[in-house]
C-alpha cells in the first residue's frame, strides 16, 4: 500500500512540476520584409506539439523552459530558438536554397536549378534615395557591372553581365517586369519601393531559352504583390534626402595666385586689368589682393533636396488578393537646372478560380515624369555647358559681374573669362524638360487542362510618350551671339515620341513525377514580339520676346521673302520592329539528387534578310546535389552542395547598340533625296546593303558550385567559372570606295570573355527571432573578366579604338609619356625603338600597352547587423584594373588656359631652369600638344556605396497602437570613396570631360506599416 501510495505521490508531485515550468510563448512569423507569414509551422523540437501561424503571423504554443521551438515554412530556412525565460518570440525567416528560382518562363527551387542565377530581395532596394532602381543594385552581384556616368536625377546606367559582348552591337541584359519587356535605357519612371525582387539570369542555361534577346544576360523584375487570406494592410515609407557635390583633389588656384601668373606670363586681367577695352594696364600687388574669390561649384552645383513617399494598400481573400500603391519623387539635382518629378500608380491583382484549375495575374503600372536635364553636358561648349562654367571658371569674376555687365557687352566682346557670365545668362534665358507618360502591364492567365498539363499565356506592354520642350529666348546671350545681329533671333523646340513594345508568349506544359522519385517537365512555347515608334517635331528659328511664353506658339515668327533665317524645320520618324519564335524546354530531376535541363529555340528578326533571318539556339546544363547522397547525410559541416555545369548559345539582332529600332535594314541599299546640282531634288545612294548580314551569336560554358555549410546554413555562397565567345561580331569591314562609302556593316571576329564569380556570405552570430540577441551578417562578392580579341578584319589583325588579335578590347593604342626633359623642360615621349625622343610619330610610335577603361576585378562586400531593434547595414562596392583619360586634369594643367580658365597649383612645379627634376614641363614647352598617355590614370576605387543605421520599434509595444512595423532610418548613399583618381567620381566609366557626377546624398526615412 505504500509503495503504491509513494507512486502516486510522485506522479502527481511530477505533474505539477511539468505544469509549473510550462509556459504559453506566443511569438510573430515575419518575413525579412516585415511582412507576417501565414501558415508557418512552430514545432517543440522532438515532440508532435505543434501549431501553425494565422493571418498576422502570429502563433500561441505551450512550451517549458528547456524546449527548443522549430519554426518553418516552404522556401524558408528552418529556425531553431530555444525558449528558456522568454513568453514571446519573434521570428523572422529568410529565404533558402528551397526558396523559388525566377528564370522567366519557369519557376525553379534553386535546390533543383542548374543555372547561375542570383536573386536581390526587396530588402537591399527599398528605402534608398536614387531615381532609378538599377543604381541600387550596384556592388550586390557577382559579374554585374554597373556605371552611371551622370548624375543627372534618374540618368541611364551602362549595364553588362560577365564583360562586354559586343563591339558594334548592344551589349546589355534584356530587361521584362512582370512579364513585360521594357527599354533598358528607361527606368526613371519606375519607383522601386513597388519592387519584390530582382533575377540576374548569368549563364546560358538560364538565358539560352531568351533566344534573340538573352545573349547578353537577363534581369527579370517581379514587383510585390498581396497575400491571400490578408487583412487591408497600409504601408507609409517617407525619405527625404539631401545630394551633395562629392570631392575632388585638382587643387585649382585661388584669385590672387592666378592673377599673378596672369601678370607673370603676360595674359588675362593680371596683365590687362578688369577693363574690356583698351588702354590696358596690369594689376597691382594691391589690387590682385583685393581680389574677389569666387568658387563657381558653389554657383552651379547647388545642395539638392529629394522627397519621396509611397502608400502602399495590400489585401486577400480566398480567391482574390491585390497590392495598390501610390508613389510621388521630387529630386534636384545638385547641378542647376536638373531635376526629376515623378507620379506612380501601381495596381496589381491576382486571383484564382473556386478549383485552382485557372489562374490570373493583372499587372498596371501608370506613371508621369518631368525630368528638367541641361543638354551639352561633357562638351567644350564654354556658352552652354554648366559643368564647364562650374569646373574652370577664373574665380575673380563675381555674379555681380553677371548682373552689372549688358548682355550685348558680352557679345561685342566676347572672351573665354567671362565663361561663367555666359552661363549665367543661359539660366535666365534658356529652358528644357522632357515630359512622360509610362504604362507598363501585363496579363498573366494559367489553366490547368489536367493534374499534368498547363495552358498558359503570359502578355506584356511597354508604352512611352515623351514630349520634348526647350527654347532660348531672344535677349539671350546665345541669340544674340548668333542672330546676325537680329533682336528676335530665339528659337524654340517642341517634339513627341510614342513608342510601344508588346510581347505574348504562350506555352504548354507536362510536369509529371513517376515512382516519386523520376520528376519531368516539358514545355512547349511561342513568342511574338512587335514594337512601334512614330515621332514628331519641329525647331521653329525666330520668337518675338515680346510675346514669348514657354511652350507656347505665341511668339512664333514666319519666314518671309527678306530673308531665310525665319525658316522652321521638322522631322518625323516612324519605325516598326518584330521578332517571332518557337522553343521547347526539358527538365528532369531524379529524387532531387541530380537533374538535366535543355532548351532548344528557333528565332526570326526583322533586322536580317530571308535568307539569315531566322537562327537556332540550345542551351543545356545539370547539376549533382551532393548533400543528397548517402557520404554526405550525416555530415553537420555540409549542409547543401551542389554542383552544376552548362553550355549553350544565345542570338544578339542588336546590330548597333541602342533601342529596339535602330539599324533596322541594314541588309537593304537605300536611296534618299537630297539637293544635287543648282540646287535641284537628286536621288543618291544613301546605304550600301550586306544582304548576308546574319546574327552575333553568343556561346557559354559555364561550371559552378553552391554551398551551405555548418548548422544552419551559416556559410553559404556560389563560385562560378565562365567563358563566353561571341561569334560573327557586328564590325564595319573594308569596301571599295567607288559607291562613295570604304566601310559597310558586316559579321567579322571572335570576342572571348573569361572570368570567375565568387558570392558568400556568413552569419556571425545567428539569433533570428531573439531582439535581445546581436545579428551579424557579412559577405563578399567580386567578379574577375577579362576580354580577348580575334580574327579582327584588318590585314595585321589590329584596329586603334577597338583593339588588337590577342589582346583586351577597348585597349589603348598611344604614344607612352615617360616624363620631362631636365634639359629644356619639353615632354619626353618613347618612340617604338625603345629610344626616348620629343618629337614622336603617332603612326609610328603609338604602341598598345596592354590597358583599356573596362574593370577586370570588381565586386562588393557587406554588413548586416542588429541588436535590440537598432541595425546597421553598409555595402562597399570596388573596381580594379580601369585605367581612364583625365582629361579635366588635362584643362587644369594646361598652359594655355592662363588667362581664360582657373588652372591647377600644379603649374607651380613646372619646369625651370632652377626646377629641372619634375614631373609637370615648362609652361612654353614647345610639345604640349603630342597626342599620349599623359594623362591616363588608374582609375580604381573602393567606395562605401551604402550605409543604413536605423530602429525597428518592439512589436509589442506597436501592437497596442494597432501598429504592424515602425522603422526610423539614417542612411547615405557614396559617403567616401578611396581612390587615385584625381577627379570628382572615380566611379565613371568614360574618357570624357567635364561630365555631370554622381552625387553624395544623405537621407533620413520613416516606415509604418498598419
Amino acid at each position: 500500500m505504500k509503495t503504491k501510495l509513494n507512486g502516486i505521490l510522485t506522479l502527481f508531485l511530477a505533474l505539477i512540476v511539468q505544469v509549473a515550468i510550462a509556459q504559453t510563448v506566443t511569438g510573430k512569423v515575419t518575413d525579412v520584409t516585415g511582412e507576417p507569414v501565414l501558415g508557418a509551422t512552430v514545432l517543440v523540437k522532438g515532440s508532435s506539439n505543434a501549431t501553425t501561424t494565422d493571418f498576422d503571423g502570429m502563433y500561441s504554443i505551450n512550451a517549458a523552459s528547456s524546449d527548443v521551438l522549430v519554426v518553418s515554412f516552404a522556401g524558408y530556412t528552418a529556425q531553431e530558438v530555444p525558449v528558456g525565460s522568454q513568453s514571446v518570440i519573434n521570428v523572422t525567416l529568410k529565404e533558402s536554397l528551397d526558396s523559388i528560382t525566377i528564370i522567366g518562363y519557369k519557376n525553379t527551387p534553386p535546390a533543383t536549378s542548374s543555372v547561375s542565377a542570383v536573386t536581390i530581395s526587396s530588402e537591399s532596394i527599398e528605402n534608398r534615395p536614387n531615381a532609378s532602381f538599377v543604381q541600387t543594385l550596384t556592388g550586390q552581384v557577382a559579374g554585374l557591372n554597373i556605371f552611371t556616368n551622370s548624375g543627372q536625377p534618374g540618368a541611364n546606367s551602362t549595364i553588362n553581365i560577365r564583360g562586354i559582348n559586343s563591339i558594334g552591337g548592344n551589349s546589355e541584359p534584356l530587361f521584362v517586369i512582370d512579364g513585360a519587356v521594357v527599354d533598358e535605357d528607361n527606368f526613371r519612371s519606375l519607383n522601386p519601393q513597388d519592387i519584390a525582387s530582382v533575377s540576374i539570369l548569368k549563364d546560358a542555361g538560364a538565358t539560352a531559352i531568351y533566344g534573340n534577346r538573352g545573349a547578353n544576360g537577363v534581369i527579370l523584375i517581379t514587383t510585390r504583390r498581396g497575400k491571400f487570406n490578408q487583412p487591408l494592410k497600409v504601408s507609409v515609407n517617407s525619405i527625404l534626402s539631401y545630394t551633395t557635390l562629392q570631392d575632388n583633389d585638382y587643387n585649382v588656384m585661388n584669385s590672387q595666385e592666378l592673377l599673378t601668373i596672369e601678370r607673370d606670363r603676360g595674359v588675362g586681367v593680371g596683365a590687362r586689368g578688369f577693363q574690356r577695352t583698351p588702354p590696358f594696364s596690369p594689376l597691382t600687388d594691391a589690387e590682385i589682393a583685393a581680389a574677389p574669390n569666387t568658387d563657381w561649384t558653389d554657383v552651379f552645383f547647388r545642395t539638392g533636396l529629394t522627397k519621396n513617399q509611397t502608400v502602399s494598400l495590400s489585401s486577400g481573400g480566398d480567391k482574390v488578393r491585390q497590392f495598390t500603391s501610390l508613389g510621388y519623387f521630387d529630386q534636384e539635382g545638385i547641378l542647376v537646372q536638373s531635376d526629376l518629378k515623378r507620379f506612380n500608380l501601381r495596381n496589381n491583382i491576382s486571383g484564382n478560380s473556386e478549383n485552382k484549375k485557372f489562374r490570373y495575374n493583372t499587372n498596371v503600372n501608370l506613371n508621369y515624369s518631368k525630368s528638367n536635364e541641361p543638354n551639352s553636358i561633357g562638351s567644350g561648349a564654354i556658352n552652354r555647358n554648366y559643368v564647364l562654367a562650374a569646373y574652370q571658371s577664373v574665380p575673380y569674376l563675381t555674379v555681380d559681374d553677371y548682373n552689372n555687365t549688358p548682355t550685348e557687352d558680352l557679345v561685342s566682346s566676347v572672351l573665354f573669362r567671362d565663361t561663367p557670365l555666359f552661363l549665367l545668362n543661359r539660366l535666365d534665358t534658356y529652358d528644357r524638360f522632357e515630359e512622360e507618360i509610362k504604362f507598363v502591364g501585363s496579363l498573366d492567365l494559367s489553366y490547368d487542362i489536367t493534374d499534368d498539363i498547363t495552358l498558359r499565356s503570359v502578355s506584356g506592354a511597354d508604352y512611352q510618350n515623351i514630349l520634348l520642350t526647350r527654347a532660348e529666348q531672344s535677349q539671350s546671350f546665345n541669340a544674340l551671339l548668333f542672330g546676325g545681329g537680329r533682336t528676335d533671333a530665339g528659337f524654340a523646340q517642341f517634339s513627341t515620341a510614342r513608342q510601344l513594345a508588346f510581347n505574348q508568349t504562350t506555352s504548354l506544359s507536362w510536369s509529371k513525377t513517376f515512382n516519386s522519385k523520376h520528376n519531368v517537365n516539358v514545355g512547349l512555347y511561342t513568342e511574338y514580339f512587335k514594337a512601334h515608334l512614330r515621332s514628331f517635331g519641329f525647331f521653329e528659328e525666330g520668337l518675338d520676346p515680346r510675346t514669348f511664353a514657354l511652350g507656347d506658339g505665341a511668339s512664333f515668327i514666319s519666314d518671309s521673302a527678306a530673308n531665310d533665317f525665319y525658316v522652321d524645320t521638322v522631322n518625323a520618324t516612324k519605325r516598326n520592329a518584330g521578332l517571332f519564335s518557337y522553343f521547347t524546354s526539358a527538365d528532369y530531376d531524379y529524387d532531387g539528387r541530380f537533374g538535366f535541363s535543355g532548351t532548344f529555340r528557333r528565332d526570326a528578326s526583322y533586322r536580317f534578310s530571308g535568307s539569315n533571318r531566322w537562327a537556332n539556339f540550345w542551351a543545356v546544363s545539370g547539376r549533382w546535389n551532393l548533400e543528397k547522397e548517402e557520404f554526405l547525410q550525416d555530415s553537420e559541416f555540409i549542409q547543401g552542395l551542389k554542383i552544376r555545369a552548362s553550355y549553350g548559345t544565345a542570338g544578339n539582332q542588336r546590330i548597333v547598340d541602342g533601342g529596339f529600332f535602330t539599324a533596322p535594314d541594314l541588309y537593304r541599299d537605300l536611296f534618299a533625296t537630297g539637293s544635287g546640282y543648282t540646287g535641284a531634288n537628286s536621288l543618291g545612294l544613301a546605304q550600301q546593303g550586306n544582304s548576308s548580314l546574319r546574327w552575333e551569336t553568343v556561346g557559354q560554358a559555364n561550371i559552378g558550385v553552391d554551398f551551405e555549410l555548418l548548422k544552419g546554413g551559416r556559410l553559404r555562397g556560389a563560385l562560378d567559372v565562365y567563358q563566353k565567345k561571341t561569334e560573327d561580331l557586328f564590325q564595319l569591314g573594308r569596301t571599295s570606295g567607288i559607291l562613295g562609302s570604304y566601310t559597310f556593316n558586316t559579321n567579322v571576329g571572335n570576342l572571348y570573355n573569361r572570368g570567375i564569380d565568387f558570392d558568400v556570405k556568413y552569419d556571425v552570430f545567428q539569433n533570428q527571432g531573439n531582439r535581445d540577441k546581436v545579428n551579424l551578417e557579412v559577405g563578399l562578392n567580386f567578379n574577375y573578366n577579362r576580354s580577348e580579341l580575334e580574327n579582327l578584319p584588318n590585314d595585321d589583325g589590329e584596329i586603334p579604338g577597338i583593339g588588337r588579335n590577342g589582346g583586351q578590347l577597348g585597349e589603348y593604342f598611344v604614344v607612352e609619356q615617360v616624363g620631362v626633359n631636365p634639359a629644356n623642360g619639353n615632354l619626353l615621349f618613347r618612340a617604338a625603338d625603345g629610344s626616348l625622343t620629343e618629337n614622336p610619330s603617332q603612326d609610328a610610335d603609338a604602341q598598345w600597352n596592354g590597358k583599356n577603361i573596362s574593370p577586370e576585378f570588381q565586386g562588393g562586400f557587406n554588413l548586416n547587423a542588429d541588436y535590440k531593434g537598432f541595425y546597421v547595414s553598409a555595402l562597399f562596392n570596388f573596381a580594379t584594373g580601369i585605367d581612364r583619360f583625365d582629361n579635366d586634369l588635362s584643362g587644369f594643367q594646361d598652359p594655355t588656359d592662363i588667362g581664360q580658365f582657373n588652372v591647377s597649383r600644379d603649374l607651380f612645379r613646372a619646369w625651370t631652369p632652377t626646377n629641372r627634376v619634375t614631373d609637370i614641363p615648362s609652361l612654353d614647352a614647345t610639345n604640349l600638344t603630342v597626342a599620349s598617355d599623359r594623362y591616363m590614370r588608374e582609375s580604381d576605387y573602393l567606395r562605401l556605396r551604402f550605409i543604413n543605421v536605423g530602429y525597428n520599434f518592439d512589436q509589442k509595444v506597436l501592437e497596442k497602437f494597432n501598429v504592424e512595423r515602425l522603422r526610423l532610418f539614417v542612411n547615405a548613399e557614396n559617403l567616401v570613396t578611396f581612390s587615385k583618381w584625381r577627379g570628382f567620381d572615380a566611379a565613371v566609366l568614360s574618357n570624357t570631360s567635364r561630365l555631370y557626377p554622381t552625387p553624395r546624398i544623405i537621407s533620413v526615412g520613416i516606415e509604418l506599416g498598419i
